[in-house]
């Protein structure tokens, strides 16, 4: 039998409570979907801060309805939840993309709106959902963390894991370095918005000056990301500001 994963709940949460008053750490060994879970109880009114972390997920959830497939100790899957009240919610994912690869590695980029990708291939996704309860707005942000590369059955490009980068990484370290900063990151989001989060981004940006295709049938060349967290595209009708997260976009294949 294998050895148990050890977390490290209480070291998180020693470094989080004082800033997050009513915050715990949760540990399950299997569920269907954390941010699901977390969007059920807010539903029924359980609207206090938490971090609910899963060994393997069932029925993990991306972007667009997309499956997010995890097995316990080759991903990292947790949703954080708690009520936020920005004064402008644009650029949320990217705040918290940024904060991720920020906490991980030099290396890693970002890819508008919710990826983070390491030499071409996709390592981790985010998805970010809200419920209204009363007066106030509970997030769930949802993320999902490669930590061993898996198969790429189906894909054009495989995936990457976080071995790829750093061998010795396990999923119970990669908690321990992105939790604490994370938290941290959403906070000042709530204070001051995306904008002072641009150029860091625009810095990591994997998207940066390629081509692109949009789901929606525009092509262009893209150019970073305005102070709201758009995505400006350059096209033959002039620059064009992508908002919204409903639109995939891809870079568009050489000639």
């Amino acid at each position: 039998m294998s050895e148990p994963i050890r977390w490290p709940a209480e070291a998180i949460w020693e470094r989080v409570a004082p800033q997050l008053p009513g915050f715990s750490v949760e540990i399950v060994p299997a569920i269907d979907s954390t941010n699901t879970e977390l969007m059920r109880r807010a539903r029924d009114g359980q609207c206090d801060p938490v971090l609910l972390v899963a060994q393997t997920q069932t029925a993990g959830r991306g972007r667009l309805g997309r499956a997010w497939h995890s097995a316990a100790g080759d991903s990292l899957t947790f949703s954080l939840g708690l009520p936020l009240a920005p004064p402008d919610w644009s650029g949320l994912s990217l705040a918290v993309g940024l904060s991720l690869a920020k906490s991980l590695h030099p290396a890693i980029g970002l890819k508008w709106p919710n990826d983070l990708y390491w030499q071409g291939r996709k390592l981790a996704g985010i998805l970010i959902e809200t419920a209204s309860i009363g007066a106030q707005r509970f997030a769930v942000i949802g993320v999902g963390l490669n930590i061993s590369a898996p198969l790429g059955d189906g894909l054009a490009t495989a995936p990457a894991g976080l071995r790829d980068i750093e061998p010795g990484l396990d999923a119970p370290l990669a908690l321990a370095r992105v939790a604490p900063a994370l938290v941290e990151a959403v906070l000042a989001f709530e204070s001051t918005g995306f904008a002072p989060l641009q150029r860091a981004f625009n810095e990591r940006d994997v998207l940066k000056d390629r081509a692109v295709s949009l789901s929606d049938g525009r092509h262009g060349t893209a150019g970073g990301v305005d102070a709201h967290g758009a995505l400006l595209v350059h096209t033959a009708n002039g620059l064009q500001r992508v908002s919204t997260a409903e639109v995939s976009v891809r870079p568009s294949a050489p000639g």
